[in-house]
């Protein structure tokens, strides 16, 4: 099961590289990950991850604190011209709200909602 992880670091130089850097020292892979600057010096990072002891223990160890924690649909795609937005519309189609997306290895499209079940169903 593929899980997203929210943290809040400091928006500063090198500390993405010091956190996922631990991750690679701890033999925990990142499977895709989202970074943007939300304001007050802080930044939101998504890291999506299946080896959950290992990413909490290694984020314990960079003193960096879960957020938030949600399972998520994983879907590999095809890497062309509106595959985003096909995936999109079946999932609006059904009614899904897409509550958090972004592209992880493989390529693959990542996809969070209030209603992952019918997020599943709509893609499958």
């Amino acid at each position: 099961m593929a899980t997203d992880l929210t943290i809040y670091l400091t928006d500063s130089p090198g500390e993405l590289a010091r956190v996922t850097g631990l991750f690679g020292d701890a033999g925990v892979n990142i499977l895709g990950f989202c970074a943007v600057g939300s304001g007050g010096g802080r930044a939101e990072v998504h890291l999506l991850v299946e080896d959950l002891e290992g990413a909490f223990t290694t984020l314990a160890a960079a003193g960096a604190h879960v957020a938030a924690e949600q399972e998520v649909l994983v879907v590999p795609v095809d890497d062309r011209p509106g595959i985003l937005g096909e995936l999109a519309r079946k999932l609006g189609d059904a009614g899904v709200n897409i509550t958090l997306a972004y592209v992880a290895t493989g390529p693959r499209l990542v996809f969070a909602s209030d209603d992952l079940a019918a997020a599943k169903a709509a893609l499958s």
